[in-house]
């Protein structure tokens, strides 16, 4: 998906804080990030405020300057604040890089900012990176206390009562990088050299016991395993003396501690190679249009009291998205048509083809940006809206090509209208010169372009306005005999049935076309919905597979630390899951069938095709069957 994106000259705030001290939407920060139609990366840095959370983010943005990094005790950052920049990898994705408030600023005074301010990183990411100084010991966890509380601040289901869904959150919630900075210890263990990760693995590590104290110290360190993968950590030495970093702004990598250099660069490589796409339940990939959504949706129930939750928010989103989809389907199928077609079109064929092609691409603009349109709600709407668009289109060519019709009859047929005005066939043998001047105006008439899908049916019409003129001249010549006034009289007969028929054969041929295009439109949404709920399928897969790995892995370590029951809940677990798996696969079939159903039905109901078609609404229904 390439679509169109944005690209930030500098970060802006996104979220603030009001006088009242409740968090809100920024709504020119909300607007650009409403305009990027691409695939996002969220990358969201959390942490102790002065700890350097800033410089990462400005790294990522490829620059030295752009958020606050600051030099003094007070924090610079306030709220959320967003820089979007062209991945540098990815080259239809946007990067998305959100810098947070610093946590645990004593001029803040209140704990439940912070909370909430965690919970939206969490929320919006896909990349979560807390940024903290020194080691990680029990006394960094104990301040990483947020983590602890994401089960009173984020709801996976829309469900009353007091349940449990700390199982569910790892397969939300973003992948987890640890940063630690001005780290001066040698990573080792047991006098082995050991990297980052197991580092960060290690400190991980819970203790066996049940003692309040024990239980203390398990809790961030449990929270982290059970929420959070895969998980990484970068370690960073001190970038430089205190003198220079009180202006970080204005140094170049140059003047900074190669191993910091060197360390700040493989920190921005793995999270350009790794940082996955933006996902929501069902491996849905967002957009920035659907990142503002979301990130609207859960201030405004923070504002108004409520616990974010991941369902209802999927569940309006799906409502605004497909909306959305919808009527930019229908906008490019009716921009699209009124460039292509040029009325009348010569043939019905030629406006048919037309319409397939932009029809085709109309349901894949809905199909590449709707989601979750249970039971095709949205997609069934958006057939009525193009068939019912269609259909006057198809009216408009035909009242052109009548108009067209007429003023080439009145052109080609001026010279009979002058000799019939000033007598010229009401003369011995003047009927057979009425007649040889209106066959050869006929096949001149018939030779012309421009008439469009009506030219024999508005012939006819002038032809048997022309009748009684005809039989008036015929009476009149005197040069006939009665044997061959009769054979005129017949002749003229045979041509009017011939004519007939010609006007028929034209109106069944436009009425097969139209039918045709019926049909194809009912193919072309069962094509595209089947390889929707493919890609869907796949999606879902690739989530329930991630979730696995990471529960089996959680299940392994903790049997090597000799967590047994914590292993059997971890199992009961993934038996939930994988049945969770198979019960969403065996549903498929029966949904999608319904889904066809529908849309079949759907195809043969449109309001006003029959009066196109020229025949009943049930025409068309063999190719159902």
């Amino acid at each position: 998906m390439a679509g169109q994106t944005v690209s930030m000259k500098g970060p802006v705030c996104l979220i603030e804080n009001e006088s009242d001290g409740k968090l809100c939407v920024v709504r020119s920060a909300l607007e650009t990030l409403m305009q990027i139609e691409q695939h996002v990366v969220v990358v969201a840095v959390v942490g102790l405020y002065r700890t350097g959370k800033s410089y990462l983010m400005n790294k990522l943005a490829g620059t030295n300057k752009g958020f606050a990094l600051g030099a003094t005790i007070q924090s610079q950052t306030k709220g959320i604040w967003m820089w979007c920049v062209p991945h540098p990898i990815k080259s239809d994705h946007t990067l998305v890089l959100l810098d947070t408030e610093g946590l645990g600023d004593v001029e803040k005074g209140d704990d439940s900012n912070d909370n909430w301010i965690f919970s939206l990183a969490v929320l919006l990411s896909s990349t979560l990176v807390y940024n903290s100084k020194g080691t990680i010991d029990n006394y960094a966890l104990e301040k990483l206390h947020y983590v602890t509380e994401l089960t009173e601040l984020i709801r996976v289901k829309s469900v009353e009562g007091d349940v449990d869904e700390s199982a569910d959150y790892v397969r939300f919630f973003p992948t987890f990088v640890w940063a630690v900075r001005d780290f001066e210890l040698e990573l080792k263990l047991d006098e082995k050299p050991i990297t980052a990760y197991q580092y960060l693995e290690n400190a991980l590590k819970l203790k066996q016991g049940t003692s309040k104290k024990i239980v203390q110290y398990n809790l961030p360190r449990d929270c982290l395993r059970q929420f959070f993968s895969p998980r990484w950590c970068f370690v960073f030495e001190r970038p430089a003396n205190s003198e220079k970093m009180k202006r970080m702004e204005e140094l170049t990598d140059a003047d900074l501690e190669p191993s910091f250099v060197k360390q700040s660069k493989d920190f921005c490589d793995h999270i350009f190679k790794e940082g996955k796409t933006k996902t929501m339940i069902g491996g849905l990939k967002v957009t920035g249009k659907m990142l503002g959504n979301l990130t609207e949706m859960y201030v405004d129930m923070i504002r108004s009291g409520q616990v974010p939750c991941l369902d209802s928010a999927v569940v309006a989103l799906a409502q605004i998205e497909n909306s959305s989809a919808k009527e930019k389907a229908k906008a490019h199928y009716q921009q699209s048509m009124a460039k292509l077609v040029v009325f009348p079109t010569e043939t019905q064929q030629q406006l048919s083809m037309a319409h397939a092609s932009m029809e085709r691409e109309a349901v894949a603009i809905f199909m590449n940006s709707s989601f979750k349109d249970e039971d095709q709600k949205y997609q069934k709407e958006l057939m009525k809206a193009l068939q019912e668009v269609y259909s006057t289109i198809c009216e408009k060519n035909i009242e052109e090509s009548q108009r067209a019709c007429k003023r080439i009859i009145e052109h080609i047929f001026a010279p009979l209208k002058a000799q019939l005005k000033d007598g010229s066939y009401m003369t011995p043998g003047g009927y057979k010169h009425y007649c040889a001047d209106l066959k050869m105006m006929t096949s001149e008439y018939r030779s012309a372009g421009g008439k469009g899908v009506k030219a024999e049916e508005v012939l006819k019409e002038y032809l048997n306005d022309k009748e009684s003129t005809g039989q008036a001249i015929l009476s009149a010549d005197q040069s006939l005999t009665e044997a061959e006034l009769r054979a005129e009289e017949e002749k003229a007969k045979r041509e009017a049935s011939e004519q007939e028929k010609r006007t028929m054969e034209e109106q069944i041929r436009v009425q097969e076309l139209l039918m045709d295009d019926q049909k194809r439109t009912y193919e072309e949404h069962k094509k595209q919905l089947l390889e929707k709920m493919e890609a869907d399928k796949e999606n879902a897969k690739v989530e329930y597979r991630s979730v696995l790995e990471a529960k089996l892995t959680e299940k392994e370590n903790l049997l090597k630390e000799g967590f047994h029951s914590k292993a059997k809940q971890m199992e009961a677990q993934i038996n939930d899951l994988r049945r969770e798996q198979e019960e969403v696969e065996k549903a498929k079939p029966s949904k999608f069938k319904k889904a066809l159903n529908d849309i079949g039905t759907t195809a043969l109901m449109i309001p006003g095709w029959a009066k196109i078609i020229g025949i009943g609404l049930k025409v068309g229904s063999h190719f159902l069957k």
